[in-house]
């Protein structure tokens, strides 16, 4: 986990130099600064990461559950071979780190990124608290589906889907499952929240971070896949959550009583 800490820091940072076109060091000064002078950002970011833990207590509260009703059959029956088909066209080993990359590094990085870009460039706060709103309104949704019902990921139900992320990630059970149930399927938060960013990037105004996330979420969801752990129905829940809390985020950071201006630290262009 350490490794992956690094390469997700190193990534933010890359990710932070490309969408704010300085130094990341310096945007992490002004985000820093903003979260301590104004108190609805940082009312805004804790709420952020209390929310994220709220996943990994997920995991504790579904342990303690009793049994509930596992719905893979169903979506089994429902979309046949989709998934077994998809591997068998696409893989190939030098494909496989590049994708797992993207799933375990990449994915993170550019939720981290995208903070702190829209805190750089963004005078108004609106696209910070837009994305802030988003994200949260994904996690809320989803958990309730993760704890009542029950999808397992591909690999896990079919047989002939492999799990091609322990090809270039073998630690990944021991390392990561920690953090992402076996059955928390649908929807797809990392198709939701990929896309999530990607509607975001296209409204925030900056082209190339715009190009990025939309590149970005289209490659997640061809990982998720690729490495057999979504099924199609996962990745349509995953669009359509990331299309209302897109929605709902905007509506929320344009509340009247929450864009209020408050004093907020930018840096001169």
């Amino acid at each position: 986990m350490n490794q992956i800490t690094l390469y997700t820091v190193l990534t933010s940072a890359v990710l932070i130099s490309f969408g704010t076109g300085r130094n990341p060091l310096r945007a992490a000064g002004v985000f820093a600064r903003n979260l301590a002078v104004n108190p609805r950002y940082l009312l805004l970011f804790g709420s952020l990461l209390a929310i994220l833990f709220m996943n990994k207590l997920e995991l504790i509260i579904e342990s303690k559950m009793k049994h509930q009703t596992d719905f893979t059959p169903f979506v089994q029956r429902l979309e046949g071979g989709f998934v077994e088909g998809f591997q068998q066209l696409f893989h190939a080993a030098w494909l496989t780190p590049v994708l797992a990359f993207f799933y375990v590094v990449v994915f993170q990085s550019l939720l981290v990124a995208s903070l702190g870009v829209y805190m750089y460039r963004d005078k108004t706060g609106r696209q910070f608290s837009a994305t802030c709103y988003a994200i949260m309104l994904n996690y809320l949704i989803a958990i309730p589906f993760y704890l009542f019902m029950p999808v397992k990921e591909v690999w896990a139900f079919n047989p002939n889907v492999h799990f091609y992320m322990l090809e270039a990630f073998p630690a990944f059970e021991t390392v990561y499952r920690g953090l992402s149930g076996l059955d928390n399927c649908f929807p797809s938060l990392h198709t939701s929240i990929s896309v999530t960013l990607a509607l975001l990037g296209a409204r925030s105004g900056i082209k190339r971070w715009a190009w990025l996330t939309g590149v970005t979420a289209a490659v997640i969801i061809f990982t998720i896949f690729y490495m057999g752990i979504h099924w199609l129905t996962d990745m349509l829940g995953g669009l359509c959550l990331a299309t209302f809390a897109v929605y709902m985020g905007y509506k929320l950071a344009d509340l009247k009583s929450l864009a209020k201006p408050l004093p907020s630290i930018h840096p001169s262009r």
